[in-house]
């Protein structure tokens, strides 16, 4: 079948929150924006299927300075208050552009007002398609991207991938490009997140981009044993307690190395005790599909013990990313935008993760920032963006430089063997990430040499390539900062040093490398 040839202003890749707006704000800036999603837009990816708080913050300059000291020294003094500020001014314009515009339903509290720091997934995103079709977007569903497009002079000039319903490949030649793709939680089957393959990031490195925080990247989400549910938020509530029934002390659920060091000898147990009625019921109205495990399963959390266990969510709730260098979320690359949890989330963040209410927020932000941006900068090209003489980008999984006789399934098996296990990715001491660094380069070599295919086949071999270029960008990130700072823990070095108070950038994919940002300090005068 020939290949479906497309033109736009603006590409966006992904179908989430982040890619949504980004699509919504190019083409209310005038741009023709095509969209294509891995799954069917507005129902796939982390926030399609579970609910998700929001960092909604009114207007009140003593409510917004607490809002960003509250993950300063979380997340190790490496966020920027600037960029903060602005995540909170978007992020109610957006919100409230929702309960106005898009009439979502958001829960009314006792006092008759909307509460409108949380979004039901599966409405959002629903309410989300609905805008960006009647803004004219084209979306093309179940069509994932497999490789970006670039101009000879570097500058990226569309996507190319392949439609899985039509069985066909297709191009799309645009002025920019926003990624979108969310983060890379290595198929651990946390609740939505089986398109979430670190795809973007992969894209972005052919080009040339850079990434930053990837050190940032071990988060582990509690879930119901048996279950892919790790929505974290109400552990707060929570006690946990050893195999034998004694307190598991410690452990929290903001404190996840003690559950961590005794699933490695045993089963962890859990109760959200510390919930009151008031608090259980609010609970429920939240995030409804928290419990549904639960009622399936006949238990109540709130006063019987469950067994719990942590699933890897990778950079999908960690901050680590691509490189954005402008306000408009521009990458190191011409023409190339990323939003969302495509991109680093250190700049609200800092280096522990914002779970689902940063990283909401930042989605809608920076996907509109990307959005506007990609639209401009598509303008800014005149008749030449759809004209322009094109080279595709992707290597690794697509094109190896031998014969492709490789099996993608042992790829991500050996990537998963290094990247799951909490004593080398969770619990993090450079005698282990050293060797699995080491196994995970020879996985990176086998794959480039033998690791390709055509149609379907491509989108699970760039799939793997995906995951083993991540896992080495983080691994090497982990072992150059030789310190403890936000969610990047050492054991062998288990103090904050304040000599390494900056940013990783990285990049490469061959040969990986590592080198310190300007320390935040500098940044900052």
């Amino acid at each position: 079948m020939e290949t479906l040839e497309l033109t736009a202003d603006v590409f966006v890749a992904g179908g989430g929150p982040a890619a949504t707006w980004a699509a919504l704000h190019a083409a209310r800036d005038g741009a023709e924006v095509v969209l294509a999603d891995k799954g069917y837009c507005g129902t796939s990816g982390a926030t399609a299927a579970a609910g998700t708080g929001v960092w909604y913050v009114p207007p009140d300059p003593a409510a917004r300075e607490a809002a960003m000291d509250s993950r300063e020294e979380l997340g190790g003094r490496l966020a920027d208050r600037r960029w903060a500020a602005r995540v909170l001014d978007e992020t109610y314009e957006r919100v409230n552009e929702l309960a106005v515009s898009a009439r979502f339903p958001f829960p009314v509290g006792p006092d008759g007002r909307q509460l409108r720091n949380g979004l039901h997934g599966p409405e959002y995103l629903r309410r989300m398609r609905a805008l960006v079709r009647r803004a004219g977007v084209r979306i093309l569903d179940h069509s994932p991207v497999t490789e970006l497009l670039a101009d000879p002079s570097g500058a990226v000039a569309g996507a190319a991938g392949y439609q899985r319903q039509g069985r066909q490949d297709y191009r799309v030649r645009a002025g920019a490009v926003v990624l979108a793709t969310g983060g890379c939680a290595f198929l651990s089957k946390a609740l939505g997140c089986d398109v979430n393959t670190g795809d973007g990031a992969l894209f972005a490195a052919e080009a040339g981009a850079e990434l930053s925080g990837m050190e940032f990247s071990n988060a582990y989400g509690i879930a119901p044993e048996g279950t892919s549910v790790t929505k974290t938020a109400f552990y707060h509530f929570a006690t946990f307690f050893r195999a034998d029934g004694s307190v598991l002390e410690g452990a929290s659920g903001v404190r996840r190395s003690p559950i961590a060091r005794e699933l490695l000898r045993g089963k962890v147990y859990c109760r959200l005790d510390r919930a009151d009625e008031q608090s259980r019921a609010a609970m429920r109205l939240a995030q409804p599909n928290f419990f549904l495990a639960f009622d399936r399963m006949g238990v109540d959390p709130f006063t019987e013990k469950f067994p719990i266990t942590l699933i890897a969510e990778g950079t999908v709730r960690g901050t680590g990313g691509i490189r954005i260098v402008s306000d408009d979320c521009a990458t190191t690359v011409p023409g190339l935008y990323a939003a969302g949890d495509a991109a680093t989330r250190e700049l609200i963040c800092g280096g522990f993760t914002g779970g689902g209410s940063h990283n909401a927020a930042w989605a809608m932000s920076s996907g509109s920032w990307a959005g506007r941006g990609a639209a401009r900068y598509a303008r800014s090209l005149g008749s030449r963006a759809h004209n322009r003489r094109t080279l595709a980008l992707g290597e690794a999984g697509l094109r190896p430089g031998g014969r492709a006789d490789g099996d993608h399934r042992e790829v991500i098996a050996a990537i998963q063997r290094e990247v799951l296990p909490y004593d080398k990715n969770y619990l993090r001491h450079g005698n282990v990430l050293t060797p699995a660094l080491a196994s995970l380069d020879d996985v990176w070599t086998g794959l480039r040499a033998s690791l390709g295919g055509t149609g379907e086949l491509s989108v699970r071999t760039r799939q793997a390539a995906a995951m083993a270029a991540h896992a080495r960008w983080m691994y090497r990130s982990a072992l150059a900062r030789t310190e403890t700072r936000g969610m990047a823990k050492r054991l062998d070095f288990p103090a904050q040093d304040p000599g390494q108070r900056h940013r990783l950038h990285t990049g490469g994919l061959d040969t990986v490398w590592v080198r310190p940002e300007r320390t935040v300090v500098e940044a900052a005068s």
